[in-house]
């Protein structure tokens, strides 16, 4: 990667430097705008003891489900259970830990993370178990809870359109978590549907500036439907 050329050729050099017990934040709402070829490629290597902060993780076989299939996921940090019985099973059986987190609350974890706040008031989740053992004070009359930020040693990210330089653009609503997510890693790693040269982007549509980007990699995309729901005619 000389200059600021950002391209990597292999998903083994795109993950380069994972290790056992980091913390990986990974974009994606459901299998909207999910890093298909990144999850895989940490499928592939077997890395334990990891905590993965996402919104949800995938379905049985798809997904960050690929991670629970092996236990390679020590704990998840994330807003639902979704549609996935193995992530449930573990849940339950007190395999896997597991830290809800209200969807706005992580999404703001994320971005204060990249933006470098350490720790934010939020009046979401006070009063219920969310706030247990959280400080709390009052604002105005109205009772909030301190949220620390996240980042971590990896942010796995899918975008539609990148330049060498590791400008991105999203498309529609597969931006879901995935520029949050790109500002909260120590390296972060974009996988796209289509890399162009700099200065192909119009500018005033980059979402994910390149100064936020370690890596990026051209994948090929499933693109899932989580649950197919057909009209039945008439």
């Amino acid at each position: 990667m000389p200059g600021f050329d950002k391209v990597v050729t292999s998903y083994a050099d795109a993950m380069h430097g994972l290790e056992d017990n980091m913390t990986v934040i990974a974009g994606g709402f459901g299998l909207c705008g999910i890093p298909e070829g990144l999850i895989a490629e940490i499928k592939r290597l077997g890395t334990k003891g990891l905590t993965v902060v996402s919104n949800n993780c995938g379905v049985d076989g798809f997904g960050l489900g690929l991670l629970l299939e092996d236990k390679q996921i020590k704990k998840m940090v994330s807003s639902y259970v979704g549609e996935n019985m193995l992530f449930e099973k573990q849940l339950l059986n007190g395999e896997l830990e597991v830290e809800l987190t209200p969807q706005g609350t992580l999404a703001e974890k994320m971005r204060a993370g990249g933006a470098g706040i350490p720790a934010f008031y939020t009046a979401t989740g006070f009063g219920t178990p969310v706030g247990d053992g959280k400080e709390s004070r009052n604002f105005n009359g109205r009772d909030y809870i301190l949220e620390e930020s996240i980042t971590g040693e990896f942010a796995i990210v899918k975008a539609w359109k990148a330049d060498r330089y590791g400008n991105c653009m999203y498309r529609h609503t597969a931006m879901n978590f995935n520029p949050l997510a790109a500002t909260a890693g120590k390296i972060t790693v974009v996988e796209v549907e289509e890399i162009v040269e700099p200065g192909e982007l119009e500018p005033s549509q980059i979402h994910t500036p390149g100064i936020y980007v370690d890596r990026i990699i051209k994948g090929s995309f499933e693109k899932r439907i989580e649950r197919l729901v057909t009209s039945k005619g008439a």
